[in-house]
């Protein structure tokens, strides 16, 4: 890896240099525009549209168009008059607790590598971070841009994670927001069911992109000079009667994934004395392995919510 900037984490009156690295990396596959008859790369010019004439990049500006559809002409000089922060500095605000922190803010992640001379300075905030429990809140300007972030450990190696301004997330606002839907206790309860089903340790090396390894065989075909075949589509399942027999088709799916065998319908109760119909009670279903978690022992098939006994 290759470092993008260099700075210093100022926490207190502790100063520890660091170097910034990009944590992560997109593996999409990359293409040019070319002709398609001879596979000449497609070139494009910078072209003013008030003279016609090319503009060499030096020459180029940065505008800021009004509502009215004129321009403001930003140049070097008044963005080096901006107050950004040239210190270099990852400045430590504050600590908090990470469950406080909204995924949602959270942009790109970097990680940071001790200078020679801050190394043991580096381990010890590392390691009273990870005792404390909590993530440190910082600010940083990188790549031109001043950036609040937060700094924890992974793997004995601090990350920092750039975030977004609060007025850079949108609320949402959406029509169902404001419908009053009824959920059955009974389809709670099924729902319930399947996501206990459906649990597991996470493990991300149990998941691949399909579709850029299909992308790169095909590629990897026109090289070879081989005819390309088309994947069978899978089936198109029978739409459900309603939301329950949706809820309970899927949980028998998903235990059918796991080996485990089919269980029997939920029985229904009696009217109680005023007169009204008990909601459908699941039964317990058959003892069956399902397979084994890592790191973990065999799961028996998940038990319906509690919930879903009490009659109405």
């Amino acid at each position: 890896m290759r470092s993008i900037w260099k700075g210093a984490i100022s926490f207190g009156l502790v100063t520890i240099p660091v170097k910034v690295y990009s944590a992560t990396e997109q593996r999409d596959v990359s293409f040019h525009q070319v002709h398609r008859t001879d596979g000449g790369r497609i070139r494009y010019r910078r072209v003013c549209t008030v003279d016609g004439e090319e503009v060499p990049y030096a020459d180029i500006a940065k505008g800021y168009e009004l509502p009215s559809g004129e321009i403001v002409v930003l140049t070097d000089e008044d963005f080096a008059e901006l107050p950004l922060s040239t210190s270099r500095r990852i400045d430590v605000l504050q600590f908090v607790a990470e469950e406080e922190v909204d995924p949602i803010y959270f942009a790109k992640s970097y990680y940071l590598e001790p200078d020679a001379q801050g190394t043991k300075p580096y381990v010890l905030l590392r390691d009273a971070l990870e005792e404390s429990g909590r993530v440190a809140l910082v600010k940083v300007a990188l790549r031109q841009r001043e950036s609040l972030a937060t700094l924890r450990v992974r793997d004995g190696v601090f990350v920092l994670e750039t975030m977004l301004w609060p007025d850079e997330i949108r609320t949402p606002d959406f029509p169902f927001l404001e419908e009053d839907i009824e959920v059955r206790k009974q389809e709670l309860a099924m729902a319930t069911s399947l996501i206990e089903t459906m649990e597991g340790d996470f493990d991300p090396t149990e998941y691949k992109d399909a579709y850029r390894e299909a992308l790169q065989a095909v590629i990897e075909a026109k090289v070879e000079g081989r005819e390309v075949t088309r994947p069978e589509e899978a089936a198109e399942e029978e739409p459900a009667a309603d939301l329950l027999s949706a809820l309970r088709a899927s949980v028998e799916a998903a235990k059918k994934s796991r080996g485990e065998k089919k269980a029997p319908e939920p029985g229904k109760k009696a009217a109680s004395s005023g007169g009204r119909t008990a909601k459908a009670a699941s039964a317990k279903s058959t003892s069956g392995k399902s397979a084994p978690g890592k790191g973990t022992g065999k799961k028996t098939a998940a038990k319906p919510s509690s919930r879903s006994r009490k009659s109405a």
